[in-house]
């Protein structure tokens, strides 16, 4: 048994999305509590407070504020347990400390479990959500398997969608008893070992025009509409306007947004039919571990470095391979691009300007990413 998740866009009607929307808030109201515990507690010298005490404070939490009872139960759980993981990667990871969340940012989620058949999947277009009820959604792909947990979203354009985490048999894929190294590029996205180069394509570049003209017209609005509130304040106004009060300011927020979300979608699905096609042809995958943060620092090349996703693929065959019973290997790339994969002559550092080099040693011409890919492909993890 595997577990996989299913992302599916779901149609609740006017008075699922209120509640929908008040579950965000109170998961985000328990959050900002408990955080707001947490650094008092620091402060004052007391220790960490885990998860199953977390889970007790939110008990009082309900007395205390009797609103948070029309919440989803296991959806309040699900915060604790998501600010004890966001501690425990602050003392083991060091990866930043937990911050407290607002209701002005534009992507809304919550959490909940699947207990008692609360969750389940009614036919091909109807599905049974806790606290909701009956909501229709769009899926090319039907959860098959038992149901662990959904997640619902909200995304910045305002659409909702449920992910639904399944407990399910994946088939295996036939063993080919192929191995393939990639180089990672930036005029191409991936040159493999034997020789095919799959293109890179500019998702962002296609869309920009139609973007940019709405990104102007954000700005433009963003800043009549400070002008406009701190005239409010200025005379002082009873009840001084904020910025979602302004329609056309609200309208342009929305049209970036849209244009943010059909990149990146465009992006994912080319990103998902590439690893599919490798996790199929071959068993073992050999990849470079690329550090982007450090290669971020050129800011010449940080814009299309951002553009390749390299992170995301990486992700996608990571758990692929795991799904279909295939091997993904990480090498060190370290002088891949400099040394002859034929006879190992190291011809020193090359520019990226330098798309060719003539071995000196055996007079091979090497194309500078197959020659790194193949070199990926001899190295051992």
């Amino acid at each position: 048994m595997t577990l996989k998740a299913i992302k599916t866009r779901i149609y609740p009607t006017a008075q699922q999305q209120e509640k929908i929307t008040a579950n965000f808030g109170y998961c985000r109201f328990v959050w900002n509590q408990l955080l707001d515990m947490q650094k008092q507690r620091h402060a004052n010298g007391g220790s960490y407070v885990d998860e199953f005490s977390m889970n007790y404070l939110i008990k009082c939490l309900k007395q205390e504020y009797p609103f948070l009872k029309a919440a989803e139960s296991t959806s309040l759980l699900h915060v604790s347990c998501d600010l004890h993981h966001a501690y425990q990667k602050l003392f083991k990871e060091h990866r930043g400390f937990p911050r407290f969340k607002s209701r002005k940012f534009p992507k809304q989620s919550y959490q909940c479990n699947a207990i008692n058949h609360n969750i389940k999947v009614i036919d091909q277009h109807h599905l049974k959500l806790p606290k909701l009820g009956y909501l229709r959604f769009k899926t090319g792909r039907q959860p098959v398997g038992k149901i662990k947990n959904v997640t619902i979203r909200r995304s910045a354009t305002g659409k909702f969608y449920a992910v639904i985490l399944v407990d399910t048999d994946i088939e295996l894929l036939k063993r080919t008893g192929k191995i393939i190294g990639i180089d990672m590029g930036i005029a191409d996205l991936m040159i493999t070992s034997d020789g095919i180069k799959y293109p890179t394509i500019r998702f962002d570049k296609r869309l920009s025009k139609r973007k940019h003209y709405w990104e102007k017209r954000l700005a433009r609005r963003r800043r009549q509409a400070k002008k406009e509130i701190a005239w409010d304040k200025h005379n002082q106004v009873p009840e001084p306007r904020e910025l979602a009060d302004f329609k056309n300011y609200q309208k342009a927020k929305q049209m970036v947004a849209k244009y943010h979300e059909k990149i990146a979608n465009q992006r994912d699905n080319y990103l998902h039919n590439i690893t599919k096609e490798l996790v199929e042809q071959y068993d073992v995958i050999k990849i470079e571990d690329l550090k982007t943060k450090n290669l971020l620092k050129n800011h010449k090349l940080s814009r299309a470095i951002v553009n390749q996703s390299w992170r995301k693929l990486r992700t996608m065959l990571e758990y692929k391979c795991a799904w279909y019973g295939k091997q993904l290997i990480t090498v060190n790339p370290r002088k891949t691009s400099q040394i002859c994969s034929s006879c190992g002559y190291d011809d020193g550092r090359h520019t990226l300007d330098i798309r060719q080099w003539t071995c000196p040693s055996c007079g091979i011409n090497h194309d500078r990413d197959i020659n790194a890919a193949m070199n990926i492909l001899k190295t051992t993890a």
